[in-house]
């Protein structure tokens, strides 16, 4: 746990850093002048973050705006080979009305054994009895970029794609497929955001959002460790989401409730996401000029779900 706490620390600065880095050409693009005083690093990153927060979707365009989205990056995904783009289909619905107020979006599956099953990519328009205002904040969180980013993290390449390569991996006993590692899961889903920035896809404004989220994960970690083990305080964790994560309001209480009522699932996303980059470095390493990317993805998407550690053996590291 101290290593992860430490690790996580050090993550936040730096993430921060290259936050300010993406976002000051973005800060001249929209406001003019010139702005390099490293002391208004936050400043100038709160400002980018609320000129993107203004381009939002509402209840009425959400979900057609999630379809949209999903063609548009499965296209990219192929065009430009990064991964094998699963065959089976996966469908955006609206999220049930009982499971709104949380999260956004989330993808639902099909189970290891079940055959020929349908993967559905649910979306939230707000619970019916928001106010305007905190349906306003909600969507300023879950933006146009940031949608576009969910959508990579919870369909296309993240968790249909790589639950669907999962699927097919067959063992000698049903026992391998039906228990699954939380943070190799998740370490992949946040590992596909980083990729499809890396790949190009989006510009600045959906790297933002992505180095946003980065920053949501690795605070995920410091408060899953923080309010169990060392007293943290509910104003201590918000202050934390709203400052260095410049969350919104409703999605720091949320993640509070949601901290206080888990333990250890809030890491996955840090410690899995940390684990596949090692893994990646390492494969890349021992492959030298002849790694090539689309190859790594697709061997290190067919073995299932196992524990990163496990994975390094499946892939002679």
């Amino acid at each position: 746990p101290e290593e992860i706490l430490a690790s996580a620390e050090v993550d936040l600065a730096a993430t921060r850093d290259r936050m300010y880095e993406v976002a000051l050409p973005l800060y001249r693009d929209y406001f003019g002048g010139h702005q390099d005083d490293t002391s208004s690093k936050d400043a100038v990153i709160r400002r980018v973050l609320a000129r993107l927060a203004d381009d939002h979707p509402t209840n009425e365009t959400i979900v057609p705006q999630a379809r949209e989205g999903l063609a548009e990056i499965t296209e990219f995904v192929r065009r430009s080979d990064l991964v094998d783009v699963p065959a089976e289909p996966v469908e955006i619905i609206v999220m049930p009305e009982h499971q709104r107020g949380f999260a956004i979006g989330y993808c639902d599956s099909p189970g290891p054994l079940e055959e020929n099953g349908t993967t559905f990519y649910a979306i939230s328009p707000t619970p019916k009895d928001w106010s305007p205002e905190r349906a306003e904040t909600f969507y300023r969180e879950y933006n146009d970029y940031m949608l576009e980013n969910l959508t990579i993290h919870e369909a296309m390449p993240g968790h249909f794609l790589q639950i669907a390569h999962a699927n097919r991996f067959e063992a000698s006993t049903p026992l391998r497929a039906i228990f699954s590692s939380g943070t190799f899961v998740e370490g992949w889903a946040t590992y596909a955001e980083q990729l499809m920035v890396e790949a190009g896809y989006g510009g600045p404004e959906l790297h933002m959002q992505q180095l946003k989220m980065r920053l949501r994960l690795i605070i995920n970690a410091i408060i899953d460790q923080k309010i169990h083990t060392e007293g943290m305080t509910h104003d201590e964790a918000v202050e934390m989401m709203m400052v260095e994560g410049f969350q919104e309001e409703a999605e720091a209480e949320g993640k509070w409730n949601r901290a206080c009522l888990t333990s250890c699932q809030l890491s996955t996303y840090y410690v899995g996401n940390l684990e596949i980059n090692s893994i990646r470095d390492d494969y890349e390493a021992k492959h030298g000029d002849d790694f090539e990317l689309k190859e790594f993805h697709d061997k290190l998407l067919s073995f299932g779900s196992p524990p990163p550690k496990h994975m390094r053996g499946l892939l002679g590291l």
